[in-house]
Order: structure tokens, then sequence, then C-alpha cells
């Protein structure tokens, strides 16, 4: 009977173990942020601020960015469509959370990016089931894709005094996918597919619309404004993709005066 007990006693023991055990189980996710139409958001764009908290209340489980390279070109923009085809390699961008989690949760994912410049960043959020133990990681695991170009106005800076004048400005603007992938004519991010302009304001009220050139150069992106008239002029440059409508936006103005 004492060794009876005593079995018992041990099974029940190692049951409450194991069930101990599973209630605080460590759940490993790798979240990865992908650009729309591109590859992985990484270290050269500052990464993509990643967070995962509890969906029904709120509670912060984890948070940290993407760190890592953009990924193999050939695997993200060949295979990229393919059905439960694995475009993530070793070294693309990664956010690893290890959750420790007592039972199963929805979580809620968001990722926001790139870092490096704000001017572009966009916001994705999804949400998921998490079991204790059931691990996130394999394939792509959880990627999310952010939409958006990243659009830089080099010139002309911000809030420039220009006298008035009838000579031109020159308008320059650098412009990447949000992974910063390159964009020339013909090139695997073709120029000649996407639509580049500035919209112009003064004093609140549209002027013009101008169309933006490729500058020779990779990325860079270039036209003539005229500012003949005084006032304050409000210089937005988009570039859209109406392939799939994805879209960017940078902004700047000038102060033009009486000479």
């Amino acid at each position: 009977m004492y060794r009876l007990l005593c079995a018992c006693g041990f099974s029940l023991a190692v049951m409450l173990s194991s069930l101990t055990t599973a209630r605080a189980g460590e759940t490993r996710i790798d979240v990865r942020v992908i650009s729309k139409g591109a590859k992985f958001i990484g270290t050269s764009m500052g990464g993509a601020e990643i967070t995962i908290s509890d969906a029904d209340t709120g509670q912060l489980l984890a948070q940290g960015k993407t760190v890592g390279g953009t990924g193999d070109t050939r695997k993200i923009m060949q295979r990229r469509f393919r059905y439960h085809a694995s475009v993530a390699t070793e070294e693309a961008a990664v956010f690893r959370a290890t959750l420790t989690l007592d039972e199963p949760r929805q979580i809620k994912i968001t990722a926001r990016g790139p870092l490096a410049q704000r001017q572009a960043t966009a916001t994705a959020t999804v949400t998921q089931w998490a079991v204790p133990g059931k691990h996130i990681t394999g394939g792509d695991a959880l990627t999310l894709e952010l939409p958006g170009f990243v659009v830089d106005i080099l010139n002309p800076p911000a809030h420039q005094k220009v006298a008035k004048s009838d000579e031109t400005i020159d308008l320059n603007a650098n412009i990447t996918m949000m992974c910063g992938c390159p964009i020339e004519p013909d090139g695997l991010w073709d120029a000649n597919e996407f639509e580049v302009a500035a919209l112009i304001k003064r004093n609140g009220k549209k002027v013009d619309e101008v169309s933006l050139r490729y500058a020779g150069s990779t990325s860079q992106f270039t036209a003539k404004l005229k500012a003949s008239e005084p006032g304050i002029y409000e210089i937005t440059v988009y570039a859209f993709d109406p392939a799939n409508g994805n879209t960017g936006v940078d902004k700047t103005t000038i102060v033009v005066s009486e000479p």
C-alpha cells in the first residue's frame, strides 16, 4: 500500500509539473516586415518597430525592431507569390521575440517603419492566436507588409526664402521602395512604371502640378519649378504605382518674397 501511495504521489507530481510547464511555456515568434512590391525592411533603413500585445487586454508582451538584411532578391521577387513558398533567408531582417504564455492568447502584432525615414513611415497590424510552446518560426513565420515609397525631397530645403523672379527653382527628390531598394528605368523596380509628380500650392491654393523625370542617377528625380509670384509655396512630391496603388509622399515649403 505504501509503495502504491508513493507511486501515485510521484505520478501526480510529474503530472502537475508537466501542467505547470505547459501553462508557463515559452513561445518563440519571428516577425518580419516586407516592403510592398519589394524586399524586407532591415538595418539599412533603420528597421521597423515591432510591438506584440494581448489583443484583448492591450498588455505589452514584447517590443523591438527588425534587424538584418533585405533578403534574397531572386527568392523574394520571383517566388514571393507562390502558395506557401518561403522567401525569408537566414540573413533577412527579423525581430525574434519569446513570449511566456500560460494559456492560448490572441496577440496583436504591429509594425511601423522604416525608422530611418520618418516622413515615410507606415503601420501595419495583424492579430493571431499563440499557443504556449507552439513556436511561430517556420518558413516566413509572421510577416507583415508595409505599403508606400520612401520619398525624400532634397531641394529646396524646408522654409527656404527665395526672391521673386522669373527663374526656375530646382526640385530634386530621392525615391526608393520602403526597403531602400533602388528605382531606375528598366530596373527591377522600374522608374518607367511609376508616376512621380509635385503638387504646388501658393497661399493654400493649388497653382500647378509638375511631373518629375528620372535624373540619371539611381532613385533620383528632378523638375523645374516657377515661383514668379510672392507667397508661401507648399510643394508635395508623390510617387505612385498604378499597378497596385502603392503611394509615397513628402512635403516642403518655400517663401517667395518681393525682390
